[in-house]
């Protein structure tokens, strides 16, 4: 029978099993290593040495400590670590203890003038930054596939919708191109967010450097590739982790954004557009004719999770006087969860977009269901062109639409036959008011905005 203290570590591990699985459904490889528990400690060991090095060059650690140090605490034991913490239920400690059980006397520079919130914060910092950049791999990936839809599809036209009802054409590759901005955006906001968190501190219990220097600090950020936080109390401020939160809630809301749309294109009543569907995937256990959405339908899901997070991150900017730890409990689950659901569902989008089937043939069907009602508009102006009333003109074309709505006549035939119409507009005007190329003909500005037209 295992000891009481096996008992408790087999239990603390379990759980922290069931805690991870929610996760790694969803996590990417990369990133589980980045948040993983030997990465964590292996910084942690990683700042002490460097501000140890930084000590000695000042002259404070003697020589051949430094050498013992440096030949001694080349590897850290998260095992043996896991051990001690049971016992201190403190981490850092449990941490240093078991690297300096391993020492003699020269184990005393370790930790010299620092807190534990300057290795967690400084660690915390390395952490996100390396999985912020993954996030941006995956949104990299996934906005060429939108590119490159944005050109394949550019003069594929199809019915534009508000208010889910058909108003007047576009076309497929003009609805990506939106798309194809508002993750331009994301990157902006994402890259900001990586140099925002990408700091830490080592200044000691209040933030004060009153017992570790500036150039201590300044040696230790530069080994691990951090600015200096200027203004730091004992912890690094949690704005900084709450720009990041609410950049993936931001991100994760354009990935929604065009997952529910690839999820109205599937629609049966609509059947434009659709999620890849493997040659052994079933959609349904009941249904056996089903295709779903699951795809795009998980993006959905996953965005909730990441507004969700953002509202930690700005609950967690408020702390007593120089710090508590309030916020740690929760930051130890919110930012794996929330950069690893961005980073997973970014690239499930990737996926879909990658492998969407288009049928164009509909997107034309489904443009002329109306019979020509979507070119409302441009007869109401080509009316008030000639001169008429825009009320009395807006009336007459709507009357067309109603007898069309009314199966009375099609819409083209009811303009026709209506005397009233034909004071202001001839046969051969309403044709030209009804074709497709003169809706068409403005995308132009769009895509040149965008640099899509292949001219940059």
């Amino acid at each position: 029978m295992l000891p009481v203290r096996g008992l408790s570590l087999l239990r603390r591990d379990l759980a922290a099993r069931t805690i991870r699985g929610v996760i790694d459904r969803y996590a990417l490889p990369e990133l589980r290593e980045i948040f993983g528990e030997r990465r964590k400690l292996e910084l942690w060991l990683r700042i002490e040495l460097l501000a140890v090095e930084a000590l000695h060059a000042a002259g404070v650690v003697p020589t051949d400590d430094w050498e013992r140090i440096r030949a001694t605490a080349t590897e850290v034991d998260p095992v043996r670590a896991r051990e001690i913490e049971q016992e201190s239920q403190h981490d850092v400690i449990a941490f240093l203890r078991s690297i300096t059980e391993r020492m003699g006397p020269e184990g005393r520079w370790l930790h010299y003038g620092l807190t534990s919130s300057d290795v967690l914060d400084t660690a915390t910092a390395a952490v996100l930054r390396d999985a912020t950049s993954v996030v941006e791999g995956e949104l990299a990936r996934l906005i060429n596939v939108v590119r490159r839809l944005a050109g394949e599809y550019r003069d594929t036209p199809m019915v534009g919708r508000s208010h889910g009802i058909h108003a007047e054409p576009i076309t497929f590759g003009f609805k990506v191109a939106g798309w194809y901005a508002e993750l331009q955006r994301d990157v902006d906001r994402l890259q900001r967010a990586r140099e925002v968190i990408s700091v830490g501190s080592i200044s000691g219990a209040v933030g004060t450097h009153a017992n570790v220097s500036g150039e201590v600090e300044r040696h230790v950020l530069a080994g691990l590739g951090l600015e200096p936080d200027p203004a730091p109390t004992q912890v690094v401020s949690r704005d900084r982790h709450a720009e990041l939160l609410t950049t993936l809630a931001i991100l994760g809301g354009t990935l929604e954004r065009i997952a529910v749309e690839i999820r109205h294109l599937q629609r049966t009543e609509v059947s434009e557009a659709f999620e890849p569907f493997g040659s052994g995937q079933q959609g349904s256990s009941a249904m056996p004719h089903k295709r779903n959405p699951i795809l795009a339908e998980r993006v959905s899901g996953l965005a909730r999770l990441l507004r969700g997070d953002a509202l930690i991150g700005l609950e967690n900017m408020a702390l007593w006087h120089e710090r508590d730890i309030s916020h740690s409990s929760a930051e130890r689950f919110v930012f794996e969860r929330a950069l690893g659901v961005a980073a997973y569902a970014t690239r499930t989008l990737g996926d879909i977009l990658d492998g969407l089937e288009v049928d164009a043939d509909r997107m034309r069907a489904n443009l002329e269901q109306l019979g020509g009602m979507v070119y409302s508009e441009a007869l109401l102006l080509a009316m008030i062109a000639k001169g008429a009333d825009r009320q009395h003109a807006y009336r007459l074309v709507q009357g067309a639409a109603k007898r069309a709505w009314n199966d009375e006549a099609t819409f083209s035939e009811a303009l026709r036959a209506d005397a009233a119409v034909g004071e202001w507009l001839t046969t051969g005007e309403i044709e030209r008011a009804m074709h497709l190329q003169h809706h068409l003909a403005g995308i132009g500005v769009t895509y040149r905005a965008l640099g899509l037209d292949g001219s940059e």
